[in-house]
This record gives structure tokens, sequence and C-alpha cells, in this order.
């Protein structure tokens, strides 16, 4: 029980961290797929 406790809190930092460091790469889905015709985030008002 101890392990499977450990695993789920590993994966939920693993997930966190990944998506603060993809985040900050540029990697995210509104960077990549944001072009010119695309009204994608904040400043598409």
């Amino acid at each position: 029980m101890k392990a499977m406790f450990t695993s789920f809190a590993a994966i939920i930092v693993i997930a966190v961290v990944a998506s603060f460091g993809l985040e900050r790469a540029g990697f995210s889905s509104e960077e990549v797929n944001a072009g010119a015709s695309v009204r994608l985030g904040k400043d598409s008002q």
C-alpha cells in the first residue's frame, strides 16, 4: 500500500513539473497551434 501511494504522489509531481516545464519551454498548444489566422488566448479580443 505504501508503494502505491508513493507512486501516485510521484505521478502527480511529475505531471505538475512537466506541465510547468513545457509551458516555460514554449510547447503549449496555444503557442504551437497559433498562427495568423487562429485566434487563441488572451490577445484575441
